[in-house]
C-alpha cells in the first residue's frame, strides 16, 4: 500500500507515504486506492480510499488536506481543516501544526514531501514540470522558512514520478527550459523519434532542491509510467482509457 523514505523514516515524530495504487475499494481503471477528488469515480469510494491514506499517517479523515492542484508555484499554509466548498487552489502546503496531513495529488508528476526536524515544520509539493520550471520547489521551501525551518536543515524526499525512460516530450518543450536556463539541456536525451526529446524530471528536481540549499535529498527512483503498481496518466493515455486515478501522498506530525 505504500512505501517509504529512508531519510523521513528516521525522523522521530513524523508520518509519511507515499502511497501505490494498493489497498483501496475502487474498481476498473481506478483500481484500487484511488485519492483523486477531481477523477470520474465514485466519490463515495474515493472519499473511503482518502479515509484510509489519513488512517495510516495518523489523522482524521478531515486533517487529510489536498490542494485543487493548478499547476503553479503558489503555496499555502495549513492549519486546520479546510472550510465545506471547493478546496484552495495552489500546488504545495507548509505546517507546523500536528495532526494535519498534507496531501500531493500526483499520476506522473513528482511529489516532493519535506521535513526540519529540529523546527518542526513540513511541506508537500506537486511538482510537475510546470510547477518545478516556475518555482514550486522554492516557494515551499521559502514558505516553510516562515514558520521557522533553516535551509540547511530540511530533509526532502521525491517520491514516485514518471522518468526519463518513459517521458517523452517534443522541441517545444525542451525549449522551454533552455529559454529559462541553457544548463537546462543536460535534462534532455535524444528520443527515438525525430524531433522529441526524453526528460529527466526528478534530476531537474533535484537540481532545483540542491541549488535552492537542500543538502538531503532523498530519492525514491521509482517509475508511475512503467511500474503497474502507481497510476499514471500518460499510461492511461496511451492506452485511450476515459480517465485515470490519482495518487494522494502524505506526510504529517505527529498529535
Amino acid at each position: 500500500m505504500t512505501i517509504a523514505s529512508s531519510l523521513l523514516s528516521a525522523v522521530p515524530g513524523l508520518r509519511h507515504a507515499f502511497f501505490t495504487r494498493e489497498g483501496g475499494v475502487s474498481g476498473g481503471i481506478y483500481s484500487a486506492l484511488n485519492g483523486g477528488l477531481g477523477s470520474n469515480d465514485d466519490q463515495a469510494l474515493v472519499a473511503e480510499n482518502r479515509r484510509r491514506m489519513a488512517e495510516h499517517v495518523g489523522v482524521a479523515p478531515e486533517h487529510f488536506l489536498s490542494l485543487h492542484q493548478i499547476h503553479s508555484p503558489d503555496v499555502l499554509v495549513a492549519e486546520a481543516p479546510w472550510p465545506s466548498g471547493p478546496r484552495p487552489k495552489g500546488d504545495a502546503l507548509v505546517t507546523k501544526t500536528p495532526g494535519i496531513a498534507l496531501g500531493v495529488s500526483t499520476a506522473d508528476c513528482g511529489p516532493v514531501l519535506f521535513v526540519d526536524p529540529e523546527a518542526r515544520v513540513i511541506g508537500g509539493a506537486h511538482a510537475g514540470w510546470k510547477g518545478a520550471l516556475t518555482g514550486v520547489l522554492e516557494s515551499t521551501i521559502a514558505a516553510m522558512e516562515q514558520l521557522g525551518a533553516t535551509r540547511g536543515g530540511i530533509i526532502a524526499a521525491i517520491g514516485p514520478l514518471i522518468r526519463q525512460d518513459s517521458y517523452e516530450v517534443g522541441n517545444e518543450f525542451v525549449a522551454r527550459f533552455i529559454d529559462q536556463d541553457a544548463e537546462n539541456a543536460v535534462f534532455f536525451i535524444p528520443s527515438v523519434r525525430e524531433g522529441h526529446a526524453m526528460f529527466d524530471l526528478a534530476g531537474f528536481i533535484r537540481k532545483r532542491l540542491e541549488a535552492a540549499g537542500i543538502l538531503m535529498i532523498d530519492d525514491l527512483a521509482l517509475d508511475t509510467y512503467s511500474d503497474e503498481r502507481f497510476f499514471s496518466y500518460r499510461r492511461s493515455v496511451h492506452r485511450k482509457e476515459p480517465d485515470y486515478g490519482r495518487h494522494v501522498h502524505a506526510i504529517a506530525l505527529e498529535g
